[in-house]
């Protein structure tokens, strides 16, 4: 979708509010993939089946470029806009692209750091999505680790009482 330049540049606010976003069933149908290839997470989200692999076994590889890290410029240009400017540069000049995108630290949530959902024409939208929850894993995470952690605490509870004298 072309970039429609506005002089003088909208702040990040307006311009994520006059995107107009595509329902992420169409983004996966302009890919190749079905509707039974990804779980859907609300309209504008989805996860992809790993059994995809199989289905475009066939496809030749493409090109993988990994951004992991950058000192931020103080403007906050980072991680996220490096990457969305990459992919829409590679978009621009013609090339097949597709980003993935982690959910980022809570440092923006609580307003400790930049925004991590990117800025001006690269960023990440609806960016209230992106930064409180994405899809629901770092939930999981979160239960998991303290499911974990009340198992271990039962079992040094229960191990302290124990008697050794019949060892």
């Amino acid at each position: 979708m072309p970039v429609k330049r506005v002089e003088p540049v909208p702040s990040d606010i307006e311009i994520a509010q006059a995107a107009e976003l595509i329902p992420i069933v169409e983004v996966a149908k302009n890919v190749g993939l079905s509707e039974d290839d990804i779980d859907l997470h609300g309209k504008w989200k989805a996860k992809v089946h790993l059994d995809v692999l199989e289905k475009f076994k066939d496809r030749p590889n493409g090109k993988y470029i990994d951004v992991t890290a950058i000192t931020p410029t103080p403007l906050g240009e980072g991680k996220t806009v490096t990457t969305i400017g990459v992919s829409q540069g590679l978009h621009y000049i013609g090339k097949k692209v597709f980003t993935c995108i982690r959910q980022p630290s809570q440092g923006p949530t609580f307003g400790i750091k930049g925004g991590a959902a990117g800025g001006g024409y690269a960023q990440i939208v609806p960016m209230e999505d992106f930064n409180l929850h994405l899809t629901g894993d770092i939930h999981a995470v979160g239960a998991a680790h303290n499911l974990l952690a009340a198992a271990i605490n039962n079992r040094m509870a229960k191990e302290a009482r124990w008697s050794t004298s019949f060892l």
